[in-house]
């Protein structure tokens, strides 16, 4: 009988493949198969191609088995299936990766981010991987050193899409630590958005967010109050923005409301894309102070309100009001508004929960909405809702075909609920009504009524500060235009008195005035009872109040 050791070798090195196995089976003086092997590894040179030919058969055979062992274990085993790319044979682990050495730091990339022929796989070996792990470990030991992070503490970088934090605090010993982003790239970073993060409430001791992800977020209010949601209470969360002016900074303050702010420092960054860098460092509360939804305004006492300081800040920088009444005023205030410093000129706005644009006294959808703000103002690539409150009847048709991005108010904005009777008049100079209508610009400006004559009509009033407040928050971004025929002198004290004022970022108003008259040199209107000095009364306590109003024509 053969032993063992001859099966194995009948297996791999075939009878007839070598005249050496023949002499072996044919009883050469062989007394066992060890010597027989020994005879085979002695033998003269001449046989070197047959021997060279068996141990690659055997090679191969080999790897067939190492295949199959790969089949067997992928389907049968972790349940994983296989695709005709893959076939299960080339594809490595999720938890094997790649060390990249590199300035005293190793570089760990998962195999999701690399397997196959991933254009990005030079990125997640390169340099710029190494720097930035580099960067993320100081900052994380600088947070360890002040007691704000610990190697015990379970954390979450929310919007990683390399993971380079999660490696950098592994890498620091904090292991607890995992990443989200919206493209999985496990081991480091596992599927998920600041605006939706796929774990319970009171999750995490730290979490991070750098790369100004929260300033680039489309719903950065989502994207607090998530963060608010599964970080515990006492917990730390760190994050890192491009902005680094005041408004911006309590605009973020206003998102993490149940937070208290623990410091604040601007350092240099690691990469051209974000050459410097603005760490906040926020503690969450034990108790929630969100008051029901809405944050309450700063500085408010009773109904009243007080603009905060860096809102005053602004009002500093703003254009000059003119302080001489212009004799051409619907030309100088027209060419008045190339020298208006618009707010989004001034500062960033990224931090704001939605953003508004309230015309009251809308007209036409040209008038202002569609000539003037969807082409001029500096929006900083965020989109607008716009209200636009107008009683007018004659320009409600044009707004049904803008229903998804203008909310029509067919309304006249007022200090209080009620029924008004308004007097339609036509200003001097204007055409026939059929020729105004025809242009699409009504029958003329909409006025209390003070006389019998005149054509006279009822249009429902609304209280115009009670419904901004029940509309807006703090968080929101809210420019206005007001265009109501004098009514500016009844409605913006009704704003301060309620402390709407407040919810209001940035208001375009024209003051209506007893002004000299296109039609008619020489002549001013009868229809204001304003003087021009009233109205730049108006608008200078405005401004002192920390209001930033521009005139508008």
């Amino acid at each position: 009988m053969h032993s063992r050791f001859d099966l194995f070798f009948h297996f791999y090195f075939p009878v007839h493949s070598s005249p050496f196995f023949s002499r072996y089976l044919v009883g050469a003086n062989h007394t066992s198969a060890r010597f027989c092997s020994l005879s085979v590894i002695m033998e003269p040179a001449t046989g070197k191609s047959s021997l060279f030919r068996n141990i690659l058969a055997r090679a191969l055979i080999f790897g067939v088995l190492i295949m199959v062992f790969r089949f067997v274990y992928v389907v049968s085993i972790t349940g994983e299936s296989c695709t005709l790319g893959s076939f299960c044979f080339f594809s490595l682990p999720q938890n094997l990766n790649f060390i990249v050495p590199g300035a005293g730091v190793s570089a760990i990339v998962g195999n999701d981010a690399v397997s196959g022929s991933d254009p990005r796989r030079d990125l997640y070996t390169s340099k710029e991987w190494i720097r930035a792990v580099h960067f993320y470990s100081s900052v994380f030991q600088d947070l360890i050193s002040e007691g704000l992070l610990s190697p015990h503490s379970k954390s979450l970088c929310v919007e990683t899409p390399l993971g380079q934090e999660v490696f950098a605090l592994k890498e620091i010993g904090v292991e607890n630590s995992i990443g989200i982003f919206k493209k999985a790239a496990k081991p480091l970073v596992v599927k998920g958005e600041g605006h939706q993060i796929p774990f319970d409430d009171n999750s995490f001791d730290f979490i991070f967010s750098g790369g100004a992800r929260l300033d680039a977020s489309a719903r950065p209010a989502d994207f607090a109050l998530e963060i608010a949601r599964t970080l515990k209470p006492e917990g730390f969360v760190v994050v890192h923005v491009k902005a680094n002016d005041t408004y911006s900074f309590n605009s973020l303050l206003d998102l993490f409301s149940s937070f208290n702010l623990v410091k604040t420092i601007d350092m240099a960054g690691f990469d051209s894309s974000m050459p410097y860098i603005r760490e906040i460092v926020l503690r969450k509360d034990t108790v929630i102070r969100n008051h029901g939804g809405r944050k309450i305004p700063d500085g408010v006492s009773g109904n009243k309100c007080s603009v905060p300081g860096h809102k005053r800040e602004l009002v500093q920088k703003a254009e000059p009001l003119i302080e001489e009444e212009p004799l051409k005023p619907w030309i100088t205030l027209k060419r008045n508004i190339n020298n208006v410093k618009y707010l989004p000129s001034m500062v960033d706005i990224s931090f704001k929960n939605r953003y508004l644009y309230v015309d009251v006294g809308a007209r036409s959808y040209g008038s202002s909405i569609g000539s003037w703000f969807r082409k001029q103002y500096p929006k900083q690539n965020k989109t607008f809702h716009v209200y636009a409150i107008e009683a007018d009847k004659t320009f409600h048709q044009q707004y049904e075909s803008k229903k998804k991005t203008v909310t029509l108010l067919p309304y006249a904005a007022w200090v209080k609920n009620e029924t008004l009777r308004f007097e339609i008049n036509r200003d001097p100079g204007q055409e026939e009504v059929d020729e105004l209508k025809d242009k699409g610009r009504g029958m003329g400006r909409i006025q209390p009524v003070k006389s019998s004559g005149g054509e006279v009509d009822e249009i429902q009033g609304f209280d115009f500060a009670e419904w901004l407040i029940n509309t807006v928050t703090e968080s929101d971004f809210v420019v206005m235009k007001m265009d109501v025929e004098g009514t500016e002198f009844d409605l913006i004290p009704r704003l301060f008195k309620t402390g709407a004022i407040c919810l209001i970022d940035e208001i375009f108003l024209e003051c209506h005035y007893n002004r000299w008259q296109r039609c008619c040199p020489g002549q001013r209107s009868a229809k204001y009872e304003k003087t021009y000095g009233q109205c730049l009364q108006l608008f200078t306590s405005l401004r002192e109040s920390g209001v930033l109003v521009h005139q508008w024509w």
